[in-house]
């Protein structure tokens, strides 16, 4: 990895320094060119950090995530705005949860640090149904069905109010005991493309505070498994590359 590491910086270091001859010819496509000589550095940077067993690998992800965030609303305008479509782990604040205690960070920790109550966080919750996700990394998608929620989560306390949807405002809540209510740490389920119901507790929960962590949350009692649009095999070299071998 350290071989091509140069070559990669150098080429990053050469597009920025010419970026005004280049933007001015054609400046989306310069945009569009550098932020692919950035994902090379940043990706080979992320490669070799988990090569090496490194644990600062997340940090390094959703930095890179949100300095393209950064990237597009500057060549946007002064005035654009962003729709972040991530995983409640990307998306609610870390200092919030579990992961800050691991010296971990996500995209809506820094969101809300760079752009205050302009960021607005919103995660998704629920309690049954199926969900689309593989048993191990580089395992097939299986529709797997996803086990009541644990009697001390948020998940619980949702499913208790026995609605099959709301949306629940924590930034400015209707009722500000309903905020106060749910401050103190609890459970919070996370499935992501890996889920094992059999070892769900200790796999796939973490305490959090949820009022801190999001702005809104969003409520399934019941969700059910996306369907793929296709399920034909691309050919080449597999994006896991080398580590799919």
């Amino acid at each position: 990895y350290r071989k091509c590491e140069k070559d990669v910086l150098v080429t990053l270091q050469d597009l920025l320094k010419k970026r005004l001859e280049y933007s001015l010819n054609d400046g989306k496509q310069f945009f569009n060119v550098v932020q692919n000589a950035r994902l090379v550095a940043n990706a080979e940077r992320y490669y070799r950090t988990m090569y090496y067993a490194e644990n600062n690998s997340w940090n390094q992800r959703d930095q890179h995530m949100f300095e393209t965030l950064q990237d597009v609303l500057k060549f946007r305008g002064k005035n654009s705005k962003a729709v972040i479509w991530e995983h409640n782990s990307h998306i609610g604040d870390a200092r919030a949860t579990q992961m800050s205690a691991r010296g971990e960070l996500n995209i809506g920790q820094l969101a809300r640090q760079e752009y205050g109550d302009a960021a607005y966080l919103i995660g998704f919750g629920t309690d049954h149904g199926t969900v689309a996700a593989a048993s191990e990394w580089g395992g097939p998608m299986e529709v797997k069905q996803v086990q009541p929620s644990h009697i001390d989560s948020y998940e619980r306390v949702c499913h208790e109010v026995h609605s099959d949807n709301f949306l629940l405002p924590l930034r400015k809540p209707l009722q500000e005991i309903t905020r106060k209510g749910l401050l103190a740490e609890r459970l919070e389920r996370a499935i992501g493309v890996i889920y094992r119901p059999e070892s769900e507790l200790q796999s796939h929960y973490f305490y959090a505070s949820l009022p801190c962590q999001f702005d809104e949350y969003i409520w399934f009692d019941e969700t059910h498994a996306v369907k793929p649009l296709t399920r034909e095999t691309i050919k080449g070299v597999a994006d896991t590359y080398p580590f799919g071998l």
